[in-house]
């Protein structure tokens, strides 16, 4: 039974569940064949199948990224696909093989921050997610840490603080004072308390 037919559309399903199952199916065969199937019908006509078949890369890609770091450069053509859920799948995919191919990744940045900085909400966190992945990295550290503070400081508002919680482990004394710089610049546009908060404990814990 090939791949397509047990995705959540052709089954008839509204649910996620029927996607996420194949994905481990797929990742406890190292099912190359069928992750394959999956990639030649990412640019069908209509919107469920593809749609299916992003969400099923990805939560393959969360598994066991090495299954889909070689679709590289197709998850990077969809990064401007005019059907938000392939791009924002995409980028989610390539989050998700940061870690395994960083070298790759790395080299293409600009595709991906011009995907980040045109696209949805959700492209954008997966994009933030992305560079942290690569800061973790000695290689990379230095630019893409610069490059996640350039986000923090242009991104809406509503998204700083979890940018500012999850990048904080990656603070050192080299770029501490202009994390906490940009941080409190932001706490100027601030009205929600709650907002206020979580970056003021984030800026309290990295200057102990």
């Amino acid at each position: 039974m090939s791949s397509i037919s047990k995705l959540a559309s052709a089954l008839h399903r509204r649910d996620e569940e029927p996607n996420i199952q194949l994905a481990e199916l797929l990742v406890a065969k190292n099912d190359i064949s069928g992750i394959s199937e999956l990639v030649s019908h990412l640019n069908d006509k209509g919107t469920d199948i593809p749609n299916d078949c992003i969400k099923v890369l990805y939560e393959v890609g969360a598994r066991k990224p090495e299954l889909i770091a070689p679709f590289l450069d197709i998850f990077l053509s969809l990064l401007h696909h005019k059907n938000n859920r392939l791009q924002w799948g995409a980028m989610t995919a390539l989050a998700a093989i940061a870690k395994y191919i960083p070298d790759k990744i790395y080299k293409s940045l600009n595709t991906i921050l011009d995907a980040a900085e045109k696209g949805s909400v959700i492209t954008r966190d997966n994009a933030v997610k992305l560079l942290i992945t690569l800061c973790e990295n000695k290689e990379f550290n230095n630019d893409c840490f610069a490059l996640l503070l350039e986000i923090m400081a242009k991104s809406p508002l509503n998204q700083v603080p979890m940018y500012a919680e999850n990048t904080q482990h990656l603070v050192n004394t080299s770029n501490r004072n202009e994390f906490i710089r940009i941080l409190q610049s932001r706490l100027t546009e601030v009205e929600k308390e709650s907002m206020k908060k979580r970056m003021e404990k984030v800026i309290r814990k990295i200057s102990i």
